[in-house]
């Protein structure tokens, strides 16, 4: 077989991971990025309505077994 012409490094790709992470980092410190950071948490009284009321309901399911999971022991 003949081998590819480009560097695959398959899962865990080190070179993809050190650019991600330094294009991330580079991002932070700027401007466009503290604004972003700013910005981040802000929601509209309607949004954070709506958040807290999935959240319950979130919260409620939980509680209880999800009637689609079946265990072994029970069958």
């Amino acid at each position: 077989m003949t081998q590819p012409k480009g560097k695959n490094q398959g899962e865990g790709d080190k070179e993809a991971d050190r650019n991600y992470r330094k294009r991330t980092t580079e991002f932070l410190k700027s401007k466009k990025g503290q604004q972003a950071i700013e910005r981040a948490g802000d929601v509209s009284e309607e949004e954070a309505r709506k958040l807290k009321k999935y959240e319950e309901q979130g919260k409620a399911r939980a509680k209880d077994e999800d009637p689609q999971v079946r265990h072994q022991s029970k069958r």
